[in-house]
């Protein structure tokens, strides 16, 4: 069992301990602190119902005498229920929001190192990136890059390079940076004499050892002066330059970069001397050691992206906002290949992925379900103690961090100002999660099965405009689905903040679900588990929406949008030779061929609806057709086309259909090379043509 200490918050929470069975306390983290410092002297695991005060819990555990039987865990009641305008019908929410703190911790992933030496890079003008260089050289090892000329120090205490940057790539101890040397100056080797600027005519050199062009009338009189040290050249031709860095500091307006996610180790302040400051103090505090979780994990096995020289889906590579997907070709099969060290851990990609190829593993999908579990479940069970009532409860889910920051802000507010701002309601239950992108339908539906009668999604303002594209994908899909099934209602939705201080989209989207009040759950809660394979959890979603549906789906089901990763193909059997190239490019063994007959047949459920079959078909005879029909049909084998067999004129074995060889036949007896015996020995297999060759040679 767990210790739960819950505090009222100096009585402006009306919590009801009587009927949650804890203990209240008024100022735990104040007169009342020797109750938490009872509770550490247990031998069981402490859960405090407090986020504000985390810091000083966490101070006093360490002073204990006594090691912790567990680390202590908070969860936050205050702002999401009770300071809101539910706060008195809030019960089943709290008791809920217990039990999730109380499901065991998730499965440990695999870490990412990264190992810094302190090498840092300043790229941007020589005003702005000099005086950073000075400030920094005595922490870290600087190099600067000058985009524009700048007065050079009289020492030559670090590397500086000028010239124009063509390529940022990397991340934290491993970035490698290409410039182009574009003035004839070349400062890796002026020794910053001064020779040049005393000769030159027009003044065109400064203290920046850097020539403007405009002014130069190309006297060449700094080369002369320059002759023995060779830093002056006009006629350069080799201008590319490359080094490799631990950290970027990158002062310019546009640094031009690939990616909107930039990776660890480059930070991008721009002009503004404060933010530029902020970064400075971060540079110093990384070097050494680092280690961050594998955020994902991927089966090649199972990925559609690429068959027989075909590309097929291409989902995760287009959604994926730091650079960490690329394509990879080999032998003609294609997979996608993940730098872990740029993943910054969205889980876009194992949204989008429609086979599950890559999948999120932090936290795995099998813990994430046990979690919803725990809230539906918790606060049907409390809300059915009060006049049997059965209402569903909403899922809010939001970012771990921003979306926590964004709630609590808005509950304060709806506290202080209950008039202007709306809090939470008490049926709408929030679940933090590492980014917000990183759950998709299968996931949504999961949450549904298990009592919840909608889905919300937060989007705080910050994520990348493919991150919530994908998502408003997926929220279409999701309802189109439900719709298929009749269910009434978009029981999936999102809410959209312009910004992190968007406070109003949010409180007006809580202020008109509490005016609509709960809906009712779409069925009985499953009894299911989340899979962390993508395929299994779909299909137990479906199946499970089929039992529940109002209606039965017609035979032929009804249509999904061209996003779907479930639905049929169709074949022209007009157009379809029987050439089986289809089933070489299935990834999932959704097509299959028959040895013993010229038959094509399909099995629904394991299509993802990738189109490989349709990129690899030499007759453009198929067409995809994204659906949702019975689960009973989609698992049939089902028969798509067949032909007879074309019997060798010779042996009589059969070696081909009938529709290809007339084809073939048809395409080639017009051709000179074809006429006569050439084209009977078309209709012959192999071996008899072979042996019919050497016949008439002899």
């Amino acid at each position: 069992m767990t210790q739960k200490l819950i505090c009222d918050c100096n009585r402006t929470m009306p919590l009801d301990g009587k009927a949650l069975g804890i203990p209240l306390h008024t100022a735990l983290c104040r007169q009342e602190v020797g109750s938490f410092l009872k509770a550490l002297d247990g031998s069981e695991p402490v859960l405090i119902a407090c986020t504000q005060e985390r810091a000083l819990f966490g101070e006093l555990a360490e002073q204990s005498e006594k090691p912790l039987v567990a680390p202590l865990r908070f969860v936050n009641i205050r702002e999401v229920a009770g300071w809101t305008q539910d706060a008195e019908k809030s019960t089943p929410k709290i008791a809920a929001l217990l039990a999730l703190a109380e499901v065991p911790e998730a499965d440990p992933v695999p870490a990412v190192e990264y190992q810094s030496q302190g090498r840092l890079i300043i790229i941007g003008p020589g005003a702005q990136a000099l005086p950073w260089a000075e400030k920094l050289r005595d922490q870290l090892s600087v190099s600067v890059l000058c985009t524009e000329p700048g007065a050079l120090p009289v020492s030559r205490d670090y590397p500086i390079y000028s010239g124009q940057v063509s390529k940022v790539d990397g991340f934290l101890g491993n970035f490698t940076i290409d410039w182009e040397l574009q003035n004839p100056i070349d400062p890796e080797m002026c020794t910053r004499c001064g020779a040049c600027v005393a000769v030159c005519p027009e003044n065109a050199i400064d203290d920046g050892f850097q020539i403007d062009l405009n002014r130069c009338k190309s006297h060449r009189a700094c080369v002369s002066a320059c002759a023995s040290i060779g830093a002056i050249n006009f006629s350069r031709t080799e201008r590319a330059r490359s080094a490799e860095f631990d950290l970027v500091m990158d002062l310019r307006a546009d640094t031009q970069m690939r990616m909107s996610q930039t990776p660890q180790g480059y930070f991008a302040p721009g002009v503004d001397p404060f933010e530029q400051s902020l970064v400075a103090t971060k540079l110093i505090s990384m070097v050494g050691e680092f280690e961050k979780p594998k955020y994902f994990a991927y089966n090649d096995k199972i990925c559609a992206h690429g068959r027989n020289g075909k590309v097929g889906c291409n989902a995760c590579i287009e959604v994926c906002s730091t650079g960490a997907i690329e394509s990879l070709f080999k032998n003609g099969q294609g997979q996608v290949q993940v730098n872990p060290n740029l993943c910054m851990g969205c889980g876009a990609c194992a949204t989008v992925c429609p086979s599950g190829a890559m999948r999120y593993n932090y936290p795995s999908v099998s813990h994430q379900g046990k979690q919803l579990k725990a809230l539906a479940s918790t606060y049907i069970a409390e809300l059915a103690k009060n006049k049997g009532l059965n209402a569903a409860p909403s899922l809010l889910l939001h970012s771990l961090s921003v979306g926590a920051d964004t709630l609590d802000r808005l509950g304060r507010a709806a506290h202080l100002n209950p008039k202007v701002k709306e809090g939470l309601p008490a049926f709408v239950l929030p679940l933090g999660i590492e980014h917000i992108a990183s759950t998709g339908m299968e996931f949504w539906l999961g949450a549904l099965a298990y009592g919840f009668g909608e889905v919300v999604l937060l989007l705080s303002g910050d994520e990348d405009p493919a991150y919530r594209a994908a998502l408003q994908e997926q929220v279409t899909l999701a309802n189109t689905l439900l719709a298929a099934y009749q269910f009434d209602e978009d029981r999936v939705q999102l809410i959209a903040m312009a910004d992190v201080d968007d406070f109003g989209a949010l409180s007006s989207a809580m202020g008109r679900m509490r005016q609509r009040g709960p809906l009712q759950t779409i069925g009985k809660p499953a009894v299911f588990a989340l899979s962390n394979q993508k395929r299994e959890t779909l299909e137990a979603v479906l199946d499970y929406l089929q039992k529940c549906a109002p209606t039965p789906l017609p035979l032929e089901g009804k249509p999904l949008p061209s996003t779907s990763p479930i639905g049929a193909i169709a074949v022209s059997a007009e157009a379809c030779t029987l050439c089986m190239s289809c089933v070489g490019a299935c990834p999932e063994g959704a097509l299959l061929d028959n040895p013993d007959a010229p038959q094509l047949s399909f099995i629904e459920k394991q299509c993802v609806q990738c189109g490989l079959c349709v990129q690899t078909c030499p007759e453009n005879a198929i067409t995809l057709l994204p659906r949702v029909t019975t689960t009973e049909r989609r698992k049939e084998k089902v028969l798509l086309n067949e032909t007879k067999p074309f019997h060798c004129i010779s042996c009589g074995k059969a070696f081909g259909t009938t529709k290809l060889v007339d084809l073939m036949l048809g395409k080639l007896a017009l051709h000179g090379a074809f006429s006569g015996e050439a084209l009977e020995r078309l209709k012959m297999c192999s071996d008899c043509r072979v042996v019919d060759m050497m016949k008439k040679e002899l």
